[in-house]
């Protein structure tokens, strides 16, 4: 058992980028993926447990509310998260803390990658892509800093109950938004979308082309991951850039689990 685990949900790479710079600065860490079901939920070993994560419609990605749930911790482990978001902080640290009494939490805002919603571009506050990415490795050792401190956060972390609302809503709206999913001429079937998708709603059908089922988490790593840019949600994004890490390979948010000395 490694002394660290940083339990992780990643997208478009942005919270996987920043979980491997936490784990680098606190040395053997095992950096769980929360895609899916955590291939390790067992943590009683562990001296610090983390959780890393973007806002999703206001709360918590997928169904990382569920899997954290799952997780056992030391009574005295330390355990900490971080949350990456564009423009509100939203619910998510309030229901992880809800969950495991957190020690230590912090915030960061990156550029969206809700590319139906707006694009990234329209970050708060305004920054470039280079200089959100330099806030990012600021905020990551810091974060590392304040965990080997053993730091504690002086409040608990926000309610923000209308959120929790507008979490729920929205999240219904996925199945909805997968039949406006399109495939342009500018793929090459190379299959990415279906590998990354963390539900296995995305299948390569005749033509090596991708089929989209009903299943939608609404994470879009499929849309920011696309080497061509060839997936779309109706017009709205065609012309929107795409925002994935360009740190971190899609190969890697396939993976269950990350060990970094």
């Amino acid at each position: 058992m490694s002394e660290n685990i940083i339990y992780c949900y990643s997208g478009s790479g942005h919270c996987l980028n920043m979980a491997k710079s936490i784990a680098k600065a606190l040395g053997d860490t095992d950096i769980v993926l929360m895609r899916s079901f955590p291939a390790k939920t067992d943590a009683r070993e562990a001296k610090r447990v983390g959780f890393i994560f973007s806002c999703m419609a206001g709360g918590l990605p997928g169904d990382v509310e569920d899997y954290v749930k799952t997780i056992q911790i030391a009574p005295d482990a330390y355990k900490f998260a971080v949350e990456q978001y564009a423009g509100y902080l939203g619910c998510g640290l309030r229901k992880i803390d809800e969950i495991v009494h957190l020690d230590y939490w912090n915030g960061v805002s990156n550029h969206s990658t809700a590319i139906w919603l707006m694009p990234h571009t329209l970050t708060f506050p305004p920054t470039t892509p280079e200089n959100a990415q330099k806030r990012i490795d600021r905020k990551a050792a810091e974060v590392a800093a304040d965990v080997l401190a053993g730091k504690r956060s002086e409040k608990r972390p926000p309610k923000e109950a209308a959120f929790e609302l507008m979490s729920k809503g929205l999240g219904k709206t996925h199945v909805k938004r997968v039949k406006k999913f399109t495939v342009s001429a500018d793929c090459i079937g190379c299959g990415t979308c279906a590998k990354v998708c963390p539900r296995g709603n995305i299948q390569m059908v005749v033509g090596n082309k991708p089929s989209f089922g009903s299943n939608c988490m609404g994470c879009l790593s499929c849309v920011q991951l696309c080497p061509k840019a060839a997936i779309n949600i109706g017009r709205i994004t065609e012309k929107r850039e795409r925002f994935p890490n360009p740190n971190v390979k899609p190969a890697e948010l396939t993976q269950k689990i990350i060990h970094i000395d």
